[in-house]
């Protein structure tokens, strides 16, 4: 028998998921982390042109994920997500949503992120959570089996070891993963695969707090709140103009304070960290990586800083490799489950 191992990380900003793992190619898909609650099935009232967008029962409310969940949404933006954020509804939504977009029934080994302040005390409730029957709305369930929550940067860390193949070779050096999110800063130094927990940390100053800021200029220039903090992101990572009322506004504008973000949040994994002397690779991931590069750079200017590909996916699939490894060595000794994880 053939084990199933998927990876979850859903994230401040996006939920990203794997689809599938064929031999050394690993497929990811993401989706906004964004949740919209409704009193029914949004699906039974949309018309032909329905949105990429599945409803997730839970309790009295149907919410709607997916890729085109901006399109359900209202003239309010919350936060949908915040330390506590895996005893919510949304978030319990976002991960049986990207469950349903894996178009599995069941699922062997499930490996899940946490930010790395929140790993210790949030591990044993998260993995709890995650195992056993999901109900993925429109008749449809998955039964999970087994689930593992790693520290979102580990996963980083495993995959750059993979892609380089130095797992063995970095046994015995230090390295220091740096993962800019949407809310929080995450680091974490490790020694080969092992975590070094005192110098490795999360603060909550990420990609969010510089939209926000050039969110709150762009309010001040045209007289009124703007909240449209997707369009300010995708008009950086693409080096573009913001569109307000037919004319451009220009993000570059507000660089010093968005270097002056940036430098906070290095400032405090330093401190933490320490002056990382018996660092051998520094590595930068995660979704907000091109605005914290220039900080991170500056902080450690006798270090080469090392970039993975696709470093949105980094996490997640460290935690596919891992999961198909731990899958190989120790649910293979389950006589109802044997095979090879994919």
């Amino acid at each position: 028998m053939t084990l199933i191992v998927r990876a979850i990380d859903v994230g401040y900003g996006y939920t990203k998921f794997t689809t599938a793992h064929d031999g050394r190619e690993i497929r990811c898909a993401h989706f906004p982390s964004l949740a919209y609650p409704a009193s029914r099935d949004p699906a039974a009232s949309l018309g032909a042109e329905r949105r990429r967008t599945v409803a997730i029962p839970i309790g009295p409310l149907f919410y709607e994920v997916g890729p085109d969940v901006l399109l359900a949404a209202d003239t309010f933006r919350a936060a949908q997500i915040h330390d506590n954020y895996i005893d919510t509804p949304e978030y319990l939504a976002l991960v049986r949503g990207a469950l349903r977009l894996m178009k599995v029934e069941h699922i062997d080994l499930l490996v899940v992120g946490l930010p790395v302040a929140l790993f210790v005390t949030h591990k044993s409730r998260l993995e709890k959570t995650m195992t056993g029957l999901h109900d993925l709305g429109a008749g449809k369930t998955v039964q999970v089996h087994k689930a593992l929550a790693m520290a979102q940067p580990n996963g980083a860390l495993i995959d750059f070891a993979t892609q380089q193949d130095r797992v063995v070779a970095m046994e015995h050096e230090f390295s220091l993963v740096v993962d800019p999110g949407a809310r929080t800063f995450d680091w974490l130094v490790a020694q080969g695969m092992k975590l070094s927990p005192k110098r490795s940390h999360s603060v909550n100053r990420g990609v969010n707090d510089i939209l926000q800021v050039i969110a709150d200029d762009i309010s001040v220039e045209i007289g009124q709140s703007y909240t449209q903090l997707e369009v300010i992101d995708q008009a950086l990572r693409r080096g573009r103009s913001v569109p307000i009322f037919q004319h451009a506004y220009s993000p570059a504008r507000m660089r010093p304070v968005v270097d002056s973000i940036a430098r906070q949040a290095v400032g405090a994994m330093l401190r933490r960290a320490g002056e990382c002397y018996d660092v051998q690779n520094v590595i930068l991931v995660g979704g907000g990586a091109y605005l914290f590069k220039k900080a991170i750079k500056d902080a450690f200017p006798r270090h080469r800083i090392t970039e993975v590909k696709e470093p949105l996916y980094a996490n997640l699939r460290g935690f596919q490799i891992a999961g198909r490894d731990y899958a190989h060595t120790v649910l293979t000794s389950d006589p109802a489950r044997q095979g090879g994880g994919r």
